[in-house]
């Protein structure tokens, strides 16, 4: 019987936006039998945990296995940094340990995806060679000069991936991300998604964009998000229009003008397909939150909202493509 193995990783504070997230794989996926959730806990409460365990129970699945994930910055030495998030993303950067020889491939899922169909072919895709599976992100040709990428490099999105464990440990995986972080002082462009590009670059298979549609693909028509973006190598427009039209992940990344659906504020396009879960989980009898954008990210946000479409968009591109990747190489 076919092993169906996923790795989720969370702090407190995103628990219950990972629970809605595992409400969805699990309403979603009532027929893959032996599918198996590993929680990297870094704090999770025992009140989260309980109602996550909650959603197992309704769907009569065995509970999630709980790991304290490695303290990264005890493990290297270091003191390590995080572009985004906290410092829970790199503990999925160490896995092969918690997971035998029999299993051969995981699935890696952000707190802040909505499930909505089977995941089935992931675990059946041919991988050849190649040592994880994922989607594009949409990247200039800037930000890859700073993780030591040709401009033509891909760059995959971390919020969604498929490891090949055999192929992972044989490679030494785990031991290049240490060197890398090391040789980095504990600071690389988009933490882990940085480190998993720079490290396994020509060893990514590309998936279709339906596994991980983020925030970017309903921010603006595929046009306006090619200006914006200006990524290398990315995907057509009808190859984009065909993964919106039949979803099997919706990734609800932040984004500079989008609110995601766990705010009051939301703006996300699928944020009713969100709460659709949030109504039938253990967490709908606590509000939404507020969202709380401060100081030059305020400003921001409403001159973006204020000014004309053409004019937001220029001014929104230019920090996207060339401010945001020249601030990340002078402050590495």
């Amino acid at each position: 019987m076919e092993d169906y193995e996923i790795v989720y990783a969370a702090d407190d504070g995103f628990a219950p936006i990972m629970g809605v997230s595992l409400l969805s794989l699990l309403e979603n996926n009532q027929d893959l039998e032996n599918l198996r959730v590993t929680i990297f806990d870094s704090g999770i409460s025992n009140e989260n945990k309980g109602k996550i365990e909650e959603v197992f129970r309704e769907y009569n699945r065995k509970g999630p296995r709980w790991i304290k994930p490695v303290d990264i910055q005890q493990k290297l030495s270091i003191d390590v940094k995080t572009d985004r998030g906290s410092l829970a993303q790199y503990s999925r950067l160490y896995i092969q340990d918690y997971f035998g020889d029999d299993i051969k491939r995981i699935l890696y899922l952000d707190c802040d995806t909505l499930i909505v169909n089977s995941i089935k072919n992931l675990f059946e895709i041919d991988l050849g060679t190649n040592i994880i599976a994922g989607v594009k992100d949409a990247f200039s040709k800037y930000y890859r000069k700073n993780i030591n990428l040709s401009e033509n490099d891909m760059m995959i999105n971390s919020g969604v991936y498929v490891v090949e464990l055999n192929n992972w440990r044989n490679n030494h995986v785990e031991s290049k991300i240490s060197k890398l972080l090391i040789a980095k002082k504990g600071k690389v462009q988009q933490g882990d998604q940085g480190v998993l590009n720079c490290v396994l670059s020509g060893k990514i298979f590309t998936l279709s964009p339906d596994y991980n549609l983020m925030s970017i693909f309903y921010e603006y028509p595929y046009d306006k998000m090619i200006k914006y973006r200006k990524p290398v190598n990315f995907y057509s427009q009808s190859e984009v229009d065909e993964a919106k039209k039949n979803p099997t992940i919706v990734h609800y990344t932040s984004a500079f003008n989008t609110i995601r659906p766990w705010f009051k504020e939301a703006t996300h396009p699928k944020t009713q397909e969100w709460i659709k879960y949030y109504k039938i989980s253990p967490w709908k009898d606590i509000p939404l939150k507020k969202d709380q954008k401060k100081g030059i990210k305020k400003i921001l946000f409403n001159m973006y909202n204020l000014l004309p479409d053409r004019l937001s968009l220029w001014m929104a591109s230019v920090f996207q493509i060339y401010v945001r990747p020249l601030k990340n190489r002078i402050f590495s």
